[in-house]
């Protein structure tokens, strides 16, 4: 009889370890059957998409609330494929807002495997009484989660962090320059305003204010946004119009004033939009201006230097900092 198990992620990040985490299982078990709620990088590695995760990828108690009613159908669209399939293994890949809410539902009727685990270190230590409780086995990718968990009585199993073997250019950083359109000489500098939309539109224009000042005094500097797949180009070509027509009359003033100064007068600030590269974005760059998340990783193992940036709504704001137990927002330090 087939084996069949349901892997349940909500964001790019946790789709690109899922699509991992699925291509190692097939590799283990060819005839394995997997059932996912994922995105392109689950699909490839040959799952069957029981829910595509685009839009559900959200930050904060009032963007959580703005979609309940989605999370609430996708709760029992998963509780359902449950009692159908009657899956070996339940694989919870972060996503902790919705995975641990789906694991109390579950309540151990299914072995229940949580990969990469809450930063409950860090924040809402609460959090620890539920995976006690409603998980089966913790697969974490940092050595001291394991411990730290042990202390608790759960069982956790150090697995390795998966970037270390997946963060690698495709191409060369000649062939990135070429393929992105960047001359040889200039300073690449590369925005990595993070994986959700919200993210994108409270952070990306800063970003952009920091490439204004940043080409003010490297005035051959050029800049790449790196997008992924799962967000849609309007999101940045409305952020990108916005700014840009805002800092058309300081682009104007300098030109001016290198006019007179009889340097170069065609100043204007390049941004190019690169989808689905994030890996040769950070190759070509010479810095990396990076939100806080996994993409933060990314960039250490690519030993690119960087600035961490983040921003969340007020209110979201006043709610989570009592919360979170941490001075680093970035978790390379």
């Amino acid at each position: 009889m087939e084996k069949k198990i349901i892997i349940v992620s909500g964001e790019p990040s946790g789709d690109l370890q899922a699509g991992l985490l699925i291509s190692g299982l097939k590799e283990l078990d060819s005839g394995i059957g997997v059932f996912s709620v994922g995105g392109s990088c689950s699909q490839k590695a040959g799952a069957e998409i029981i829910q595509d995760i685009k839009g559900l990828s959200v930050l904060g108690f009032f963007d959580v609330l703005k979609k309940l009613g989605e999370f609430k159908k996708l709760m029992r669209l998963v509780l359902d494929k449950i009692e159908e399939i009657k899956p070996e293994a339940i694989i919870l890949v972060d996503f902790s807002g919705f995975n641990l809410r789906l694991a109390k539902k579950i309540n151990k009727r299914v072995r229940t495997i949580y990969y990469i685990s809450p930063q409950v270190w860090a924040s809402r230590p609460g959090r620890i009484r539920t995976i006690k409780k409603f998980i089966d086995k913790m697969l974490v990718i940092f050595q001291f989660e394991q411990d730290f968990y042990k202390k608790f009585g759960i069982d956790a199993e150090f697995v390795g962090h998966p970037l270390l073997g997946l963060v690698k250019p495709s191409m060369s950083k000649e062939e990135a320059r070429n393929e992105f359109g960047l001359n040889e000489t200039s300073p690449v500098f590369a925005l990595l305003p993070g994986s959700r939309a919200g993210e994108v539109k409270r952070i990306l224009p800063i970003m952009l204010e920091s490439a204004r000042l940043i080409q003010e005094k490297i005035l051959e500097a050029k800049f790449i946004i790196s997008k992924p797949p799962s967000l849609d180009n309007t999101i940045y070509e409305k952020i990108l119009k916005s700014s840009l027509r805002r800092m058309k009359p300081f682009f104007q003033s300098l030109r001016g004033a290198l006019t007179q100064s009889g340097r170069r007068s065609n100043l204007n600030l390049e941004i190019k939009l690169i989808e689905a590269k994030q890996y040769d974005c950070l190759n070509v760059a010479d810095f990396v201006l990076v939100a806080s998340g996994t993409a933060t990783l990314e960039t250490a193992i690519m030993q690119k230097p960087n600035v961490v940036i983040y921003k969340m709504g007020f209110l979201n704001y006043l709610l989570y900092r009592p919360l979170v137990k941490v001075p680093f927002i970035g978790m390379e330090n």
